[in-house]
């Protein structure tokens, strides 16, 4: 939550100077040019950063398929239609996402230059008061780190044979049999977009699988959302060959590809900054360094890597830079990943209290997930609240509608709202918000 602006200080132009044009240095540079102040801001390859050129948008553009496929199968095995089988052209799909990519691209460019900031493509150094890209010395009164992160390669032997997150629009086919190293929400992810597109898919993981999700959405994510991919859990992994992983107990054959979590791309700051043993940069609530005049944000302060994360982050720092004093406030922060439903939560920031209760109801059956309620595999909506004060603890949903729905409790959670009041007074619009909205009525009848 970005907290109320005060100004310090004259009005005058300063130079800033922002790297890295992902969500979090892009939105400095638009929240800077909107309040007038001088902005350039330098990008070694393309605008847009992670998010949008090999993470979130590339996971929607390919989800949009899987979602498409699952569909074709789902309402076949009903004898609601009947056709032929779907050839997928994935050398044309990663063509149809980069000409998207461009288009995007060319907005957030034309947004950023439309408040007069100076866009610079070129590889940057640091240096104390200056940052010198395309053997240009530049000068700064501001500058802002917002590099972000790549892709976390764990120590293992051979593991320059697994794929990356960037490799996705680097494959002309697609693997008959792919293996994916790790547990987490972008492992889950590209095993069920793999899965999706017929690939045969295991999962292996050295811990557990989506140890931070709640148990009764993850039993859901297990029995009905990825039931054709193989989870295997605590894993030794010894060796990562070109097409086979070898563990303790057994070997997988199959495309290795690497989804184990990322690493902040704080290298161009070492000599500069504080950096923590993870190698993120150190920064305090408003996104400052160790250094006065130097901020931080996004993915490189080994925070919460998630897309509104980095551009709450980028906005609370380019209000600093621009003399408004703001801090960031990271509490019950929605998060979530896709799968062929989305799963999505929000959690107090408190310790799990034993005497909470919870209510765990269907996910509203509508657009998305009728046809669902025959294969009883329509959703899950919780909440885990206190009994005494009606407080809520944790709200989970796995549904079509969870991305905004859980958006909007995280909400009423963060502003302290009186949730009886609401129940009262709120009128969803059916059935995209009413499972949430029938949890919190049921909270005040226990």
């Amino acid at each position: 939550m970005v907290n109320g602006l005060s100004k310090q200080g004259s009005g005058k132009s300063t130079r800033n100077i922002i790297i890295g044009s992902g969500p979090a240095g892009r939105l400095a540079a638009l929240e800077l040019g909107i309040l007038g102040k001088e902005v350039t801001l330098i990008e070694k390859d393309h605008i847009g950063g992670n998010c949008l050129n090999e993470g979130c948008m590339v996971l929607c553009a390919l989800s949009d398929i899987a979602i498409f496929l699952n569909n074709k199968r789902r309402y076949e095995n009903l004898g609601l239609i009947k056709g032929e089988d779907i050839e997928i052209f994935y050398d044309n799909i990663v063509n149809e996402i980069r000409k998207t990519q461009e288009i995007i691209r060319k907005i957030h460019t034309n947004e950023n230059q439309s408040h007069g900031n100076l866009i610079v493509n070129g590889e940057a150094e640091i240096f104390e008061d200056t940052v010198v890209v395309n053997g240009e010395t530049l000068e700064y009164d501001n500058l802002l780190i917002a590099t972000g992160s790549k892709p976390f390669v764990p120590n293992i032997k051979g593991n320059e044979y697994g794929l990356l997150s960037p490799d996705i629009l680097k494959l002309d086919r697609l693997p008959e049999k792919l293996n994916v190293v790790g547990g987490g929400a972008i492992a889950t992810e590209m095993s069920s977009l793999f899965s999706s597109f017929g690939c045969d898919v295991n999962m292996i993981i050295r811990g557990e699988f989506l140890k931070q999700i709640d148990d009764d959405l993850k039993d859901f994510i297990l029995k009905k959302l990825l039931s054709d991919v193989e989870i295997n859990q605590n894993q030794n992994i010894l060796e990562i060959k070109k097409n086979k992983i070898i563990c303790d107990d057994d070997e997988f054959v199959g495309t290795p590809f690497l989804a184990t979590g990322r690493s902040p791309n704080s290298e161009i700051a070492k000599n500069l900054v504080e950096i923590d043993d993870r190698g993120a940069i150190v920064v305090d609530s408003m996104m400052k360094t160790n250094v006065d005049n130097v901020y931080a944000a996004g993915d490189v302060t080994g925070g919460i890597n998630l897309t509104p994360v980095a551009r709450m982050e980028g906005i609370v720092a380019g209000r600093n830079m621009a003399g408004y004093s703001n801090i960031v406030d990271y509490k019950k922060m929605p998060q979530g990943f896709g799968l062929d439903l989305g799963v999505d939560f929000v959690q107090n920031n408190k310790n799990r209290d034993p005497n909470e209760k919870k209510i765990v109801i269907p996910a509203p059956v509508g657009q998305g997930n009728f046809w669902r309620v025959l294969t009883k595999d329509t959703g899950i909506s919780k909440i885990r609240f206190d009994p005494k004060t009606g407080e809520i603890h944790w709200a989970g949903a796995i549904s079509p509608s969870s991305v905004s729905d859980v958006a909007y409790i995280s909400y009423l959670m963060r502003t302290k709202h009186d949730m009886e009041k609401f129940h009262e007074e709120f009128i969803e619009i059916h059935p995209s918000t009413d499972a949430f909205h029938k949890l919190i009525g049921e909270i005040y009848k226990h």
